[in-house]
């Protein structure tokens, strides 16, 4: 693909079925597709950015499923290799606010494929934004050094970087996930962090201010912490830090709404808003998104979220 895109990402691709009922009673799963970097290049999609996604997709019943979703959301997949292994697959339940039930099954799945091999330096450089996340980190060592040498590509050719440790600890252990971090941060322009689970695990700091004041330091240029005790987004740049509530507090599903987050923000930046107007649209983009059910499918699409950043604006 020769024309340039807004955003090029590197990450996994899963299955995903999801139910309002609890697990062992649903008589029916509704089928669609997750993963944390495709819910933030989605998201960005459905704003209006051109996005590119780099993962390995299983030559599985699963396969045109979703690469025909993916082209019919109007996703670049030319950087999409097809893999002997299965594909992921996750079940989510969301019987009521209070309950959720999540299963995985994402050992050696095909993005856990990726390698540097993978990696089109050509494609990179045509971005505007390169965004991984820890969890690409995590599907292997091979994916690892993907990421890695991803960054270092793009950081090269002036091609801006953003990322998010998203640590879970049910994928990787704080240990890990400092690891991950360290590899990346010299190349990382943009940075999401989450105050519950990723800077305590692997930052080890608790107050937003002096998070933001060590991630300068370190000479990262934007950084969005997410804090669910404040119920809103830290975000510092050029020496200013500015707080953003959340857009809402009345949520159904909160899956990967922090990466919905992340493609709002990222879709906002290359659309010429300032990294604190970038925070006030993200926070639309989740809010709304909270409100159904599923990582993907609950995303809502730009007119929707336009029409209320331009009614906060009046």
């Amino acid at each position: 693909m020769n024309e340039k895109l807004d955003i090029v990402t590197l990450g996994e691709s899963l299955v995903e079925l999801s139910t309002n009922a609890k697990l062992v009673s649903a008589g029916c799963l509704s089928k669609y597709y997750g993963g944390d970097v495709l819910a933030a290049s989605v998201a960005a999609l459905r704003m209006g950015s051109k996005v590119g996604f780099i993962t390995r997709v299983g030559n599985d019943p699963f396969k045109d499923f979703l690469m025909d979703n993916w082209q019919n959301e109007g996703l670049d997949i030319s950087e999409v290799k097809l893999s002997n292994e299965s594909n992921g697959l996750y079940i989510i339940a969301r019987p009521t606010l209070d309950e959720k039930e999540i299963v995985y099954y994402r050992k050696k799945i095909a993005p856990s494929k990726l390698s540097i091999d993978d990696i089109n330096s050509d494609y990179i450089k045509n971005a505007g934004i390169f965004y991984a996340s820890g969890i690409s980190q995590s599907l292997s060592l091979s994916a690892n050094e993907a990421v890695e040498f991803a960054f270092k590509t793009a950081k090269e050719n002036g091609v801006m970087t953003a990322y998010d440790p998203n640590y879970y600890s049910a994928i990787t252990t704080p240990e890990e996930a400092k690891e991950n971090f360290s590899r990346v941060n010299s190349y990382i322009d943009v940075l999401f962090m989450n105050t519950k689970h990723d800077t305590v695990n692997i930052l080890e700091i608790e107050s937003p201010e002096n998070i933001i004041k060590k991630l300068w330091d370190m000479g990262i240029q934007i950084i969005v912490l997410k804090s669910g005790d404040n119920c809103g987004y830290y975000t510092g740049y050029n020496g200013n830090i500015i707080f953003t509530d959340f857009y809402t507090t009345e949520y159904i599903d909160t899956t990967c709404s922090g990466d919905a987050f992340n493609g709002g923000f990222m879709h906002a930046l290359t659309h010429g808003f300032t990294p604190f107007e970038a925070t006030k649209f993200a926070s639309i983009v989740a809010g709304l998104q909270a409100k159904g059910i599923g990582a993907i499918k609950s995303i809502p699409y730009k007119d929707d979220v336009y029409s209320i950043y331009r009614g906060n604006d009046d």
